[in-house]
């Protein structure tokens, strides 16, 4: 184990100085696109400002023989790109793979200074933050970088979730961590196909209401994911840093896409990946308090003063616990405000509403 005493000391000989804080973003939505594909490529310019992450793909859905092209066209659109406020992230290749060196190697060397967030897959344990750590240290000594890039990694082992504390810690660069159901699921071996979302038999059902045992019995499906996400947040939560949800693969089923992202919001996460455009919106949606609740917020806010004893409103108590509930989503609509005029505007006429 490090020592406190030189956690926020860098790595390497010329490397900037770790951050020691997190800085919250809104990222509602870490939005996919692959920069090989030359139509996809030339959508980025327009997705700068719809999406409030744009993330580079390296790794998965880039078949092997393209991972070279998907690199060197990442690098050509980072310099050809005004990303303005919207993040840059990028996932590079596993660390077992033969590509992820010089993913890293290329990419902070030649777009260092642009970029966010480095995404990590199938991060098994602190080791593998501590072997990115180190060596991004090195690389940004070389390329004589000014501020630190930060890593997020993506549970999609049991190993990962099973050490989850462990990597949420590993290194003042963590800014986050995602769930990956699919390579998830198959790594656990369990029998869904699906990416992300629920299972059809994956359920509780009634108790018998006669001798029949299929009379009047309703079914109710249940997350298969309930578990791993609101540990990943107490993880994230811990150390400080950022949680999220990840893909949901069936880009058709709007409807169920919509419930898993706002099963992780309540849950707690910050954002979720979105793979197709129609995803965006439906994160922007899930992942905004709605205008009403805002307003309810600074209500209970506003009538608790000092934030301690109890007041009686609209016949519901409120006490110093739920003020600091209410404090959260308060602050999140502030910061997501400063981002979006629209939900400034929202959020604004319904507190003048509520407070009148």
């Amino acid at each position: 184990m490090r020592s406190p005493k030189d956690f926020f000391r860098p790595l390497a000989v010329g490397a900037p100085e770790p951050v020691r804080q997190i800085p919250f973003r809104p990222s509602r939505m870490i939005h996919f696109f692959d920069p090989g594909n030359e139509k996809m490529a030339a959508k980025v310019p327009d997705m700068v400002g719809r999406a409030d992450v744009l993330l580079g793909n390296l790794e998965d859905a880039v078949a092997a023989d393209r991972k070279e092209a998907a690199r060197a066209g990442l690098v050509r659109i980072v310099r050809d790109t005004d990303f303005a406020d919207t993040q840059l992230w990028t996932r590079v290749n596993s660390l077992d793979s033969p590509w992820v060196l010089d993913d890293l190697l290329t990419l902070v060397s030649e777009i260092g200074d642009r970029l966010d967030v480095i995404m990590i897959p199938k991060v098994e344990g602190p080791e593998d933050i501590h072997y990115v750590d180190r060596l991004l240290a090195q690389l940004e000594a070389r390329a004589k970088l000014e501020r630190p890039l930060l890593v997020h990694a993506i549970l999609e082992t049991a190993s990962g979730v099973a050490r989850v504390e462990e990597i949420a810690l590993a290194s003042p660069r963590m800014q986050g961590i995602s769930l990956g159901p699919a390579d998830l699921a198959a790594n656990r071996r369990m029998k869904t196909t699906r990416v992300g979302g629920g299972h059809p038999g994956y359920l509780v059902r009634t108790d018998p209401v006669s001798g029949d045992l299929n009379e009047g019995r309703t079914t109710y499906q249940q997350d298969l994911w309930h578990y791993t996400v609101a540990r990943m947040v107490d993880a994230c939560v811990a150390a400080g840093i950022l949680p999220y949800y990840g893909p949901f693969g069936d880009i058709r089923d709007t409807v169920a896409c919509e419930d898993q992202f706002r099963n992780a919001y309540l849950l707690g996460c910050v954002g979720a990946w979105s793979l197709h455009p129609a995803q965006i919106a439906i994160a922007r949606k899930v992942f905004s308090p709605d205008p009403a609740e805002v307003a309810w917020a600074r209500r209970v806010i506003a009538a608790m003063g000092d934030g301690t004893g109890a007041v009686m409103l609209d016949g519901k108590m409120q006490d110093d616990a739920t003020v600091k509930q209410c404090q959260v989503v308060a602050e999140l609509a502030d910061e997501l405000a400063k981002r979006d005029p629209d939900l400034a505007s929202a959020y604004d006429r319904a507190t003048k509403e509520a407070l009148a």
